[in-house]
């Protein structure tokens, strides 16, 4: 009888259910993390026993352990599985008990497994990335502190001269530390990034499609690679929108009924199952960088100024009212432009009249 597995996976500890062909639960246990104790729990199954477990923290020593005894992974999406997200009763043995229902059933909405080299050059690549958002977040502090005590300099802080600027600031004793700790870790980045950029232009040299990927505007050898990295087996993909819906870069629709649905922008977009690892190198001509949309011009009677009025068309008509004192910014009721065919003089209608003069009008 074919058997079904499903592991909740944590840092330290992972709950592991067996369910049967019949549905019915025959073991859910938990285990620490480790290769023995896992096989101790699942050494007697059969080989090709299909196993799934989301894409938790640290699950891809679970995966590589699965692949070499044989075993089926299935890596699960953990935003997608809405079964386990909205359950009522929620723990790790209802998880693990209805990820092996789910797989059991082929409701899963499974995340491609990489393979280990493509998994490599992903860590190689991101760990490049976090080391440049660091060295950026240090000389943001730096450039914090200058202008916090009224200091700029055009020209840049990095050079030889910019640092002798910064070296001549009047600054208290812990200002002055910052910067000179800030300094200092700059420098220490410096040759890790330095080494991480021979590695990348090393590999994609000997990449032929990063060669046709950097023909495009504005993608160099890096965004190619973080590109191939990320995305992987393109043949896994049906067509191009569905890679560029994969890696959230499309408008969703979000809108309870289809006649109400409104497209978001891929900004506010929902996010694909590629992460914002897919997202980091944005193509060229993306929405950040596109003009914001015109809107349609209105027809042609909406759109048709009123005509101008002279000084000369909004003094009293002669015979039908004398002079009174009005303030600057009102014009007298009665105007030549109001005395149009079909129209009546504003001061007539109730509706433009003071609540003392409508209480008047009622008493006559």
């Amino acid at each position: 009888m074919s058997v079904y597995v499903g592991i909740d996976v944590h840092r330290k500890r992972s709950q592991v259910a067996v369910v049967g062909e019949d549905g019915r639960v025959a073991l859910n246990r938990n285990v620490v993390n480790g290769s023995q104790p896992m096989l101790g729990l699942l050494g007697g199954l059969p080989s090709g026993t299909p196993v799934a477990f989301e894409a938790a923290f640290g699950w891809g020593w679970l995966a590589g352990l699965l692949e070499d005894y044989g075993f089926e992974a299935h890596l699960v999406h953990p935003l997608r599985c809405k079964a386990i997200a909205s359950a009522r009763l929620k723990n790790d043995k209802v998880d693990a008990a209805t990820l092996a229902q789910l797989l059991r059933a082929d409701l899963l909405p499974e995340a491609w497994i990489a393979p280990p080299e493509v998994r490599a050059l992903r860590a190689l690549l991101r760990h490049r990335i976090q080391l440049v958002r660091l060295r950026t977040l240090l000389g943001n502090r730096i450039h914090a502190v200058a202008a916090d005590h009224g200091y700029d300099r055009p020209a840049g802080y990095w050079s030889g001269p910019g640092r002798a600027w910064l070296a001549s600031l009047d600054l208290p004793p812990a200002f002055r530390q910052v910067i000179g700790d800030d300094l200092a870790l700059i420098d220490a980045l410096a040759a890790p990034i330095a080494a991480l950029d021979e590695q990348v232009h090393q590999r994609a040299k000997a990449d032929p499609a990063v060669k046709v990927l950097t023909g495009l505007p504005g993608a160099g050898e890096f965004t190619a690679l973080v590109i191939l990295a990320e995305t992987g087996d393109i043949a896994r993909f049906g067509s191009a929108r569905k890679l560029a819906a994969w890696a959230g870069l499309t408008p969703s629709s979000a809108a309870p009924t289809a006649l109400s649905a409104t497209a978001t922008s891929p900004n506010r977009a929902r996010p694909g199952c590629g992460g914002p690892w897919a997202r980091q190198p944005r193509p060229p001509n993306a929405h950040r960088n596109s003009p914001p949309p015109t809107r349609p011009s209105p027809p042609a009677a909406a759109s048709r100024s009123p005509p101008p009025r002279s000084p000369a068309s909004c003094s009293p008509a002669p015979g039908t009212c004398s002079p009174t004192r009005a303030s600057p910014a009102r014009k007298p009721a009665h105007c030549h432009a109001y005395h149009r065919e079909g129209r009546k003089p504003r001061a007539s209608s109730p509706k433009y009249m003071s609540r003392r003069h409508r209480r008047a009008r009622v008493a006559d």
